[in-house]
């Protein structure tokens, strides 16, 4: 985690450098790892159960962190936090949080190519997950973008929104993005606590 923290602190821009994403299989208690974040750093809750994601939500309270809901408009207002819009799959509520959304509440906006990225410049999102960067855990066997055409895509994203990578990220696998478009590096197993090893 710590190296993955390193080369997030060099990535300058408007929106968190280092994203914690949630996933209900790979990271049933994300809890640990928001713990372990820098102050500054963004969670993005997935796939949570209610206390689960208010305890989430007082993790980033106490901690500093950016808390942006997945998928739910009421459900990121409710906390006070920011909302992230999925490609591939539903999203409820969309309209009450931009109506009621805050200057600090990010929108985010999931991009797998160019359909999300016009997506993005219509809702004038703050940040573009673009993914997935490389082979994943979490979609095995589904093609990964891998650095080339990761960049070409991150150049196409609308003036001013951040551009986050997501997907198969690790320390060696972030060096190889190019920094230009790179505003961020998103992931669940790289900054997940390391297992505690049993008797």
């Amino acid at each position: 985690m710590q190296r993955l923290e390193a080369q997030a602190a060099r990535l300058k821009g408007p929106a968190p450098g280092l994203w914690l994403v949630t996933d209900a299989t790979r990271l049933p208690n994300p809890l640990p790892a928001a713990r372990r974040l820098p102050p500054g750093s963004a969670v993005l809750a997935r796939d949570l159960a209610a206390p689960m994601l208010r305890a989430l939500a007082a993790v980033a309270r106490a901690r500093r962190l950016r808390l942006v809901v997945a998928g739910d408009g009421r459900l990121a207002l409710a906390h006070g936090a920011g909302l992230h819009l999925a490609e591939r799959r539903p999203n409820r509520h969309v309209l009450p949080f931009l109506l009621a959304r805050r200057p600090a509440a990010l929108l985010a906006v999931a991009a797998h190519g160019r359909a999300g990225l016009a997506r993005a410049r219509r809702l004038r999102a703050d940040v573009v997950l673009l993914s997935p960067a490389f082979s994943t855990a979490s979609h095995p066997g589904a093609p990964a973008l891998g650095p080339l055409r990761w960049a070409a895509l991150a150049a196409r994203a609308p003036w001013g929104v951040a551009v986050v990578a997501l997907g198969g990220l690790n320390y060696c696998t972030a060096g190889r993005l190019p920094r230009r478009h790179l505003a961020g590096l998103a992931a669940i197993g790289a900054l997940a606590p390391p297992p505690v090893a049993r008797p």
